[in-house]
């Protein structure tokens, strides 16, 4: 197999294309440590949030150049590069019409107890949220606002999925992901001085109404099933958002962006 980056990858079959394949499977995701960044704009984001690949494969056929040299910072981070034929990258690439650019990198995952909660922190929590565009679109909202991390609770998927990873258009590498169930979420949560805003169509409350400048856990919940009761009954407030229309709600990660910049905005009103 091709070690070096003149050399070029051509048989779909060759097992690197056939490994990259695989890694669209979460077991075999969890089982190596890593997943797959697609994307020129992805794999630069991610190489400035610091994250080292460990492979890099360039199709030189549909890559539009390097203007800011990403190959060259991947290699020098480490990672084996290697030239794929357009059949060969097509076949490894998981999104129709790819520009050239994929990459191997660790996992992205930080564990619960090593999120920062100093200062004055402000996390979005996803309960059982299903759809990986929702949580790369979660994580686009969370890089822009400035939030301390995104937590999933009874996870349906990985943050390492390829999708999570697209729709977040590489914010996943940016802001700090942690993942685990309720119990172990409401033992975090012990101590830590948040004050837990759970979102909910079922209160009086409109989220303008809560003092949100503070260290906050802002809660959504899947659109078909919203929150759980144990993360409802656990929350020190429940708030909806003005809605004057006939549908009782907006998609999840919409209710995350308004919410999370209704934080912001009071906080920096706080700080005016």
């Amino acid at each position: 197999m091709p070690t070096d980056p003149r050399d070029e990858i051509t048989s779909v079959t060759n097992p690197r294309v056939k490994a990259l394949v695989a890694l669209r499977r979460r077991r075999i995701r969890q089982d190596q440590g890593v997943t797959l960044v697609e994307g020129y704009e992805e794999l630069d984001l991610a190489l400035t949030a610091g994250v080292r690949p460990t492979e890099l494969y360039v199709c030189p056929d549909l890559s539009a150049g390097d203007p800011r040299a990403v190959e060259a910072r991947a290699a020098e981070l480490g990672a084996a590069v290697f030239r794929l034929s357009r059949p060969a990258f097509e076949k490894a690439a998981y999104r129709e019409g790819p520009d050239g650019w994929l990459a191997v990198v660790p996992d992205v995952e930080t564990d619960l107890a090593d999120l920062p909660t100093t200062g004055n922190p402000l996390f979005v929590v996803c309960g059982g949220v299903e759809k990986p565009g929702n949580l790369g679109s979660i994580l686009r909202t969370a890089d822009a606002a400035g939030v301390t991390a995104v937590i999933s609770v009874d996870p349906v998927t990985d943050w390492g999925n390829p999708n999570v990873v697209r729709a977040s258009k590489g914010a996943v590498f940016s802001v700090p992901v942690a993942s685990c169930d309720t119990a172990a979420f409401l033992d975090w949560l012990t101590g830590r001085g948040l004050t837990v805003v759970a979102t909910t169509p079922d209160t009086e409350t409109y989220v303008t109404g809560l003092d949100l400048s503070g260290p906050t856990a802002v809660l959504v919940g899947s659109e078909k099933y919203g929150l759980s009761a144990d993360l409802l009954t656990h929350a020190d407030a429940r708030a909806k958002l003005p809605m004057f229309g006939r549908v009782d709600s907006l998609n999840v990660a919409v209710t995350a962006a308004v919410v999370t910049y209704e934080c912001v905005r009071q906080r920096m009103a706080a700080d005016s």
